[in-house]
């Protein structure tokens, strides 16, 4: 009697539980979102002598203007013009090199971590949800290639 009691509960929860998923998948669907980027530019080349930035916008772009679709038939290239893509209007927030002349500055990246997480938290009290971190390198090629980057992209989300 108790297992057929204990597979009764676990079956009515599952169910419960199958259903508050499927709400909520039919609430997402049918919510509007936009979507924001912010882009943290960290320089990685000796002496201190790269850029390093935190980059937003507010300006839009709608990516169908600068989309073209090539077919067997169709081959052209994409002719959209570099100034119409281009975005004039942006917020770029300064951070430090990790390098300076004297090697790795450990206070420049925990200085930069304390700029990037205040612009975090203020686009956390204006309604954005962190939906997704994705981050990248480019380091010293070789020989002769001194100059490097890390770029941190934070996507953001909120309902409209």
């Amino acid at each position: 009697m108790k297992k057929l009691i204990l597979l009764s509960a676990l079956v009515l929860i599952t169910s419960m539980s199958l259903r508050a998923q499927s709400q909520e998948i039919t609430n997402v669907s049918s919510a509007k979102f936009e979507v924001k980027v912010i882009t943290s530019v960290e320089s990685i080349v000796p002496s201190g002598i790269g850029r390093s930035r935190l980059i937003s916008t507010d300006e839009d772009r709608d990516y169908k203007n600068f989309t073209s679709g090539r077919t067997e038939e169709d081959n052209g290239r994409n002719k959209s013009k570099r100034k119409d893509i281009r975005v004039k209007n942006f917020e770029e927030t300064k951070l430090l090199n990790f390098f300076n002349l004297g090697g790795i500055r450990f206070q420049n990246i925990a200085a930069n971590d304390a700029v990037i997480s205040s612009k975090l938290t203020t686009m956390l009290s204006e309604g954005w949800d962190l939906a997704f971190v994705v981050s990248g390198v480019e380091s010293k090629g070789g020989e002769g290639d001194e100059f490097g980057i890390y770029i941190t992209r934070y996507i953001f989300k909120r309902k409209i």
